[in-house]
């Protein structure tokens, strides 16, 4: 089923859209006096699912229902000013805060919590979403808490988290949110979706969809991108490439320098266009005295701003190599398929003809082996193990079997 509005982007989420609209009619009742059901509005919400289910998009299209001004219209028409500056992120009262390092800090919090405070500017409410409230330091989550313990009555917190990692967000912070459990979007939505929404033809959208593990983006980035597509290629490469010692040290290599070039291709160019605004707003360029003692404040700000792109380039090329180690990981559970004759389908359905060549010679047990390695490269670097020692010692794995 297809939406419109404000749930044009939510993909595959039927039932997570009928709660959600329900709730903004709800939310409209109560800024217009009106009686309201128990229960159908709430002041925190919880939004978790796997990877690619649109968690961020799910919260961003209920954040615009939320400021929609439609009067004669079910809430969340896409067309009104609240909605079409909530989607394009520029609302005054609705605050997106993503990590752009590692985790998300206390400081950041407060501030965010004492601006979430005040009565709406604009809008119908205050909206707070926190795209990986899994990040969170444990300060960070205890600020959090109290403005969810005692809310202010037109604030709204959205958060989003993986499936796979419930525990990351305290307990305390989860049983005061309304869950909502998003599902893998089917792969036909995916392509119907692609095709539709995105103009892609309906072969290349098809293949997208059949390849990404659920993820839309990810399907878009391929069904659009051939960066995206070649670096996929030389990830699922090497299981079959790994026929020397010497093979080792180059395929961790590539998976290493690819990581390296995608975060320097997303960040760089941000990168300078911070470094220069910042420069320009503490006076770079200008004379006189006043200008040197700004310039010379400046350094402090940059330091920190130097501190905090690092930060962000370092997760960008986590973040890549965990999407090839799922890569990695997907194409060995689908030669385990293979060897057992499970009637399931491939993962990597275009790769048919090397997951047989490799369920033709490897034992289920080495490919069990070459599988569990792969995860064991996720969880360390999860725990901050720095990524080449971390990809060697998995590539050397794969290699031995």
């Amino acid at each position: 089923m297809s939406h419109g509005g404000v749930w044009a982007e939510v993909v595959g989420q039927d039932d997570a859209v009928r709660v959600l609209s329900a709730a903004a009619e709800a939310a409209a009742d109560v800024v217009a006096g009106r009686p309201t059901a128990p229960g159908a509005m709430t002041h925190a919400w919880l939004f978790t699912g796997p990877p690619g289910s649109g968690r961020t998009e799910v919260a961003r299209s209920f954040a615009a229902a939320l400021q929609c001004a439609a009067v004669d219209d079910r809430p969340g028409c896409g067309v009104c000013t609240g909605c079409r500056t909530t989607l394009a992120g520029t609302h005054a009262d609705v605050r997106f805060v993503a990590p752009e390092g590692l985790s998300i800090s206390v400081a950041e919090m407060r501030a965010l919590v004492q601006a979430a405070a005040r009565r709406p500017t604009t809008g119908r409410w205050q909206v707070v979403v926190i795209e990986e409230a899994d990040r969170l330091t444990e300060g960070a989550a205890n600020a959090l808490l109290k403005a969810v313990e005692e809310p202010p009555p037109r604030t709204v917190f959205l958060l989003c988290a993986p499936s796979d990692h419930p525990d990351d967000v305290s307990v305390t912070i989860r049983s005061r949110c309304r869950l909502v459990a998003l599902r893998t979007p089917p792969a036909a939505a995916i392509a119907q979706h692609l095709a539709g929404h995105d103009g892609i033809d309906q072969r290349t959208a098809e293949w997208a969809a059949s390849i990404c593990g659920g993820h839309v983006g990810r399907a878009r980035r391929l069904a659009t991108d051939e960066a995206a597509r070649q670096r996929r290629e030389a990830v699922l490469r090497i299981p079959l490439a790994l026929r020397r010692p010497a093979d080792v040290f180059t395929c961790a290599d590539k998976l290493i320098s690819a990581a390296e070039t995608e975060a320097s291709t997303v960040n760089d160019a941000r990168d300078e266009a911070e470094r220069q605004a910042l420069e320009t707003a503490m006076g770079a360029g200008g004379t006189g005295k006043g200008t040197a003692a700004a310039t010379r404040g400046a350094k402090g700000a940059l330091k920190d701003l130097e501190r905090r792109q690092k930060s962000r380039s370092t997760r960008t090329q986590r973040d890549t190599l965990d999407l090839a180690l799922v890569d990695l990981a997907a194409f060995y559970r689908d030669v385990l398929v293979t060897t057992t004759g499970a009637e399931v389908s491939l993962n990597h359905p275009d790769r048919a003809s090397d997951v047989a060549t490799a369920a033709a010679s490897w034992t289920p047990e080495s490919t069990l082996r070459r599988l569990e390695a792969v995860l064991a490269c996720r969880r360390a670097l999860e725990r901050n193990v720095k990524p080449r020692i971390a990809v060697e010692a998995m590539v050397t794995a794969l290699h031995h079997g």
